[in-house]
């Protein structure tokens, strides 16, 4: 069977960390946002109406690392070491990367997914006007493979 660590007598609950030892921690999570030619190159060549996208992705994800615990409610609120963003442009996406380090009793994993994905949403937010069909819709964009790549304890 398997168990859950935020449930316990059916009851969901913070998971008592107290008795773990303090460690360094790091995550590294990964996203793509898949979108047209043309908004691609309009991010590659600064020319997006509402200023640098990645630049702005990158304060979003670090933002979103930074108040993690805020946004889910069984997440801890961690001391972060540092946070870094990366962006890869592809023939069709980018791939968002964002690594978290911390000193602290609980892992850093959450909080690189949150920056992970709060990257992708601001690219889009930020070329949707670029993205949308005539009847509004989003045919091309989409946001896939929000994934943990890799997670240390002990570093």
């Amino acid at each position: 069977m398997v168990e859950f660590s935020h449930i316990q007598d059916d009851k969901v609950h913070m998971v008592d960390i107290s008795e773990k030892g303090d460690v360094g921690r790091e995550a590294v999570a990964s996203g793509r946002i898949y979108l047209r030619d043309e908004t691609l190159r309009a991010i590659s060549e600064g020319a997006v109406l509402k200023g640098n996208v990645l630049a702005t992705a990158r304060i979003a994800a670090i933002m979103a690392v930074k108040n993690t615990a805020g946004l889910i409610p069984m997440c801890h609120t961690i001391p972060i070491s540092t946070a870094s963003v990366d962006f890869i442009q592809e023939k069709d996406h980018i791939l968002a990367r964002v690594r978290v380090k911390s000193y602290g009793r609980t892992g850093v994993e959450m909080e690189a997914l949150t920056g992970a994905g709060i990257a992708l949403l601001t690219i889009w937010d930020m070329v949707k006007s670029a993205e949308k069909d005539s009847g509004g819709q989003y045919p091309v964009t989409r946001i896939t493979d929000l994934i943990v790549e890799e997670k240390r304890k002990g570093v």
